[in-house]
């Protein structure tokens, strides 16, 4: 089988899983918070973390060594401009991502903490949440841009120095 078939299909998987996952975390995410019901925000809370440790983690892991060994094989240099950008918005992606998962730790544990207590969720949890919803909005527009910069990889090179 052709190695860079399997490279490209495993960098595709890979791409499909950032924003199945993504996508997926928000919907249900949402879906939970609006119910303003701490069991059930904490449950969901606790599938999106192992969702994001599982899914998202083994994707950005997959997706740049593939895309590194991809470029290599097939003569495309680093700063070419939209593989550049793409490995910018990559970044980007990744500095929202980080703090979302950290927020989510604490949505699930202060969700937890109300539904012991028999409490409405505090103030805390809204305010995380709202920063948490506003990281997603960037974050998945970027991976939104990178798949398009794949498939189209158009000539940035006016906008970009090489």
């Amino acid at each position: 089988m052709d190695p860079d078939l399997i490279l490209r299909w495993l960098h595709v998987v890979g791409a499909c899983v950032l924003l199945g996952t993504g996508a997926g975390i928000a919907f249900f995410m949402l879906m939970a918070h609006r119910t303003r019901d701490p069991n059930l925000i904490a449950h969901t809370a606790g599938v999106v973390v192992l969702g994001d440790l599982l899914f998202t983690t083994a994707a950005v892991i997959v997706q740049p060594v593939t895309g590194g060994v991809l470029a290599w094989r097939l003569g495309w240099p680093l700063s070419e401009g939209w593989l550049s950008l793409s490995l910018l918005l990559y970044v980007l992606t990744g500095a929202f991502w980080l703090p979302v998962v950290w927020i989510q730790l604490r949505l699930r544990d202060l969700a937890r903490a109300a539904a012991e207590a028999g409490e409405a969720l505090p103030e805390r949890y809204h305010r995380l949440f709202a920063i948490w919803f506003a990281c997603g909005i960037p974050a998945f527009a970027a991976v939104l841009a990178i798949v398009w910069l794949m498939l189209a990889r158009p000539d940035l090179g006016v906008w970009l120095v090489r």
